[in-house]
């Protein structure tokens, strides 16, 4: 019986679709699990950090405290601006949200474990951060107001100037492995992760992360002492939700392309319990989503004259001089990597 199961499922097109839709499910509502929690987790560490609690009464230690703001949001009633552009303004969130989601098509856990294993999955990871902004445009521009769109003009300009110095990071990564591919990239760090010999692209990476997904210090497109609340300002109950739903989504997207990137994957250090490769991949996922949460807490917002700077005259000329550097270094010494 079992053995007819396994041949409906790899050998049949239904069977295949079952077996796509069920690989989904199994990242997506830990996905889920995990954007919901992180939300109490970030509330809890800025607690410390401020010498305060953080949430603590919903259930024990406030463990409840994400159900009783999902339900929250849920009941709340859905309200559009008389002079919004309705379609727009209602799909501007669903488009973010859902972007942030169909990332992890091609996210490995493990040695295979993506839903889609594709040859070119770092191009479509750019791709599908790159059409992020998308959302945040359309949702200042449909709520006709000014906030709003000053808001979602910051953000495209932020998110435009330091994606091109993550390229430039991703492809001095590529040149080291010889490969689009994730999982490629990650056996190839088995014996030294590139967070050490690119230790400054990884730096640049992750402050460019922070910019990409408009965090502390970088929450310029929400800048509430200038413009309220950004792009953001005229939505309530689930579709404002969702945009936050999607910021958390691409925190975690963000540093599971960082660990896969820089920290070996799920490659424990110095070749430990290899059996273990989901583990030590979440631990780094959660590592690196600490250091976002620590960053918030600890640095002021950058001005946007200083956001603009930092992004085209320090971050694009380095990144594009680390990666000549590593280019000649590799080819000076015989080291790039044969495709075959």
């Amino acid at each position: 019986m079992v053995d007819l199961a396994l041949n409906f499922l790899f050998n049949t097109q239904l069977g295949f679709l079952i077996l796509t839709v069920l690989k989904a499910f199994a990242i997506l509502v830990p996905l889920l699990m995990m954007v919901a929690y992180l939300t109490y987790v970030e509330r809890k560490v800025l607690g410390a950090i401020q010498l305060r609690k953080g949430p603590n009464v919903v259930g024990p230690f406030g463990l409840f405290q994400p159900f009783a703001d999902a339900i929250k949001m849920l009941m709340k009633e859905t309200v559009i601006p008389s002079g919004a552009n309705k379609v727009l303004f209602l799909l501007a969130p669903m488009l973010t949200f859902s972007l942030a989601m169909l990332a992890w098509a091609v996210i490995p856990v493990n040695d295979g474990w993506a839903i889609a294993d594709i040859n070119v999955g770092v191009l479509y990871l750019f791709a599908i951060s790159s059409l992020g902004v998308y959302g945040i445009i359309i949702a200042g521009w449909a709520s006709n107001s000014r906030y709003p769109f000053l808001g979602a003009m910051r953000s495209a300009a932020q998110m435009v100037s330091y994606e091109v110095s993550m390229g430039f990071v991703m492809v001095t990564v590529l040149v080291c492995v010889g490969s689009l591919n994730l999982n490629d990239i990650v056996m190839a760090q088995s014996k030294l992760w590139f967070c050490i010999p690119l230790f400054p692209m990884a730096v640049i990476f992750f402050i460019s992360t922070l910019a990409e997904t408009n965090r502390s210090p970088f929450d310029l497109p929400e800048g509430e002492s200038e413009i309220v609340a950004g792009f953001f300002l005229e939505y309530s109950s689930m579709s404002f939700g969702l945009f936050f739903l999607g910021e958390y989504a691409n925190m975690i997207l963000m540093s599971s392309m960082t660990t896969i990137l820089f920290l070996g994957g799920w490659l424990g250090p110095f070749g430990l319990w290899p059996a273990l490769g989901p583990i030590w991949f979440i631990l780094k996922v959660c590592m690196v989503l600490f250091t976002f949460i620590w960053v918030r807490g600890t640095f002021p917002r950058y001005r946007y004259d200083q956001l603009m700077r930092l992004g085209w005259k320090v971050f694009l000329p380095f990144s594009l001089f680390y990666l000549v550097l590593v280019a000649g270094v590799l080819m000076a010494f015989g080291w790039l990597p044969h495709v075959a």
